[in-house]
């Protein structure tokens, strides 16, 4: 078993890759009460095109897919559904889909073992008929339909069409009500042979545990499969330019909501990650110059959520929050870009932000759950979460402004506002 040790948060990961291809991690929390599980597999909502291994044809299947694979796995051929037998374990269990993953998770002090029984079980026990598939169709719908109308997913979906021409992070993760309406059982069934591979999946698992014993419990539970062949994913090209600079949609708001979106490359990295985070938080982050003026005037209310994601086919920068001027913080917002670029960054406000950084990283080690799924997500972009402790050292002033002309480029930023 392979050991990775970080000495700053005195923590250690395990890592085994079984026989059948299973990635399984193990970090051990000694004398915590909490024991969490979660167990993912390398897709999500992005893949719709792709080959088979062993096959040579390209598989093209309906977006939304993967959410629908998520709700259905739950439901057993005894009739049970498996979130309710976990929940009267006195677990608490979940799933949700993202643009590159899914995951099945539950965190508990008591009755583990058999929660992982159960996790363990329906993951690898799909039930699909012609009937619970049609019967499921009505249930996304409904969930279609609500995210339809609630503004904070709307502000966030819109600035994904504004950024992106093709890629699939524009779409929204549950598909819609017309793609969903041709998944049958016979594509789920395809897609989950071909994702919920062993090779494609990673466990992980986090609390008071020995981790030569839990590997042995995990092997127990395994069914015999083979690790299949690497999956051939297909993606649309995408231009690095933006679609339009500005998207407006009104629905029922009692202030406007807003996200500025900086459009980047895919090449990312966590060095350039950690910049990201630093540079957001010196421009408009809580203690910065540009919030307290935007604050104190009452154009905004509180600080904006600040987020740089990416996978392996997309990067991007996400200011989120409420305002009465959108379009003001969004001009505040360049000039100040301007400014930083000009006058350049300051030594102290530096060292101050890289600490507070810092300080979030370490403190994310403190939780059971933030832990394992840290580690899960980070593991499908080929990352060890301890990178993030270390690669912040060598993170300069330096470093910082070339990513400040690299990234933030006014022909790459977007405004997304839902107003009533």
């Amino acid at each position: 078993m392979q050991v990775i040790e970080n000495l700053k948060v005195k923590e250690k990961v395990y890592i085994e890759k079984l026989e059948n291809g299973l990635t399984v991690m193990i970090i051990p929390k000694k004398g915590i009460q909490k024991k969490y599980m979660i167990w993912g597999t390398h897709y999500g909502s992005n893949e719709s095109s792709f080959v088979v291994p062993g096959e040579e044809e390209l598989t093209t299947v309906p977006n939304g897919v993967a959410h629908f694979l998520e709700h259905k796995l739950f439901e057993q051929e005894n009739g049970t559904n498996s979130l309710d037998v976990l929940t009267a374990l006195g677990v608490e269990a979940n799933a949700y889909t993202t643009n590159d993953h899914t995951a099945y998770l539950f965190e508990c002090t008591d009755n583990f073992y058999e929660a992982m029984d159960e996790l363990m079980d329906y993951v690898q026990h799909p039930y699909f008929t012609d009937e619970n598939v049609e019967k499921e169709k009505g249930i996304i719908g409904q969930e279609i339909m609500m995210y339809d109308d609630y503004p904070e997913w709307r502000v966030y979906l819109n600035a994904m069409q504004a950024m992106y021409h093709n890629n699939p992070v524009k779409i929204d993760i549950v598909g819609t009500i017309e793609t969903i309406s041709k998944i049958d059982k016979e594509i789920l069934y395809k897609c989950y042979q071909t994702f919920y591979n062993p090779s494609n999946m990673t466990i992980v698992l986090c609390g008071d545990f020995e981790p030569q014993a839990i590997l042995e419990e995990v092997k127990k539970r395994l069914i015999d499969t083979k690790a299949s062949g690497e999956i051939k994913r297909e993606y649309p090209e995408e231009p690095q330019e933006i679609v339009q600079e500005k998207i407006e949609q009104k629905l029922e708001v009692s202030q406007p909501l807003y996200t500025i979106g900086i459009k980047d490359t895919k090449e990312c990295d966590v060095k350039k990650h950690i910049a990201m985070e630093i540079l957001l938080n010196l421009i408009i982050g809580r203690s910065s110059s540009l919030y307290q003026e935007l604050y104190n005037e009452g154009t905004i209310f509180a600080q904006p959520s600040l987020e740089y994601e990416f996978t392996n086919i997309y990067a991007h920068a996400l200011i989120s929050g409420q305002s009465n001027e959108p379009e003001k913080v969004y001009t505040k917002f360049k000039e100040e870009v301007t400014k930083l670029k000009t006058n350049g960054i300051n030594q102290e406000d530096f060292e101050r932000m890289k600490k507070m950084i810092y300080g979030g990283y370490i403190r994310e080690f403190n939780d059971v759950a933030n832990i394992a799924r840290m580690f899960l997500a980070d593991s499908f972009n080929g990352i060890n979460s301890f990178d993030y402790l270390e690669e912040i050292k060598g993170i300069t002033v330096e470093y910082l402004e070339q990513i400040l002309k690299d990234v933030f480029k006014e022909e790459k930023m977007i405004i997304s506002i839902v107003k009533n």
